[in-house]
């Protein structure tokens, strides 16, 4: 039986988005599904508990989010710790908080284009202590809006810096050549995301 995954887009971007990402996955042997939500509109408040009532009664599942999807995915499983969900990668997700997301909501003419997101972007968490293996995929590449509006300490994918990606708990996390948007295209990141929710942990670099 092949192992399922469910993906998570990130603020701004519709389920058609990880099109290519899901692409490779299947190809890796996954099983995949894509959950979507309305990310400025809605949201976390109306994205963890959708996301909660997919879960609840499913079989063993894993889950990959893109940037927003992470911090989504995680809030779920604080909330609801017993979900089914054995293993997490977290592609470019800003786990400890987005500067850029800070510094967007300092600016009143553009703060609204973070909608309902803005708190948990910018929130993000101090740890990691849930029970399902949570594994972070960090670009190092800096293409992305992202770099227009915050000043990145060290390496970042344009959009996050790689400090935001690591959280204290993490299973494992690994560095692929990726901009923020291109880790969803990125054919190491998929193939390192497939190894860590069938390993959990990732491959070592070729």
């Amino acid at each position: 039986m092949s192992q399922r995954v469910l993906l998570l887009h990130g603020i701004w971007n519709a389920k058609a988005w990880l099109g290519p990402l899901a692409r490779r996955l299947r190809a890796e042997g996954l099983e995949v599904e894509v959950f979507g939500y309305p990310s400025v509109l809605g949201g976390p408040d109306v994205a963890v508990p959708l996301l909660i009532k997919r879960l609840r009664d499913s079989e063993p599942v894993t889950l990959l989010g893109h940037s927003l999807g992470g911090l989504v995915a995680l809030e779920a499983l604080q909330r609801e710790p017993a979900l089914p969900v054995t293993r997490v990668v977290c592609l470019g997700s800003p786990l400890r908080g987005s500067d850029a997301a800070r510094s967007l909501a300092a600016r009143r003419w553009i703060s609204p284009a973070l909608g309902r997101s803005a708190g948990l972007l910018q929130r993000g968490f101090e740890r990691w202590e849930g029970q399902p293996q949570v594994g972070a995929i960090a670009g190092n590449v800096p293409h992305g809006l992202g770099r227009h509006f915050a000043r990145f300490q060290g390496e970042s994918d344009g959009t996050v810096s790689l400090e935001e990606t690591r959280l204290p708990g993490l299973a494992d996390h690994c560095v692929v050549a990726a901009s923020h948007s291109g880790l969803v295209f990125s054919a190491e990141a998929a193939r390192q995301a497939a190894h860590f929710l069938g390993h959990g942990r990732f491959a070592p670099p070729v």
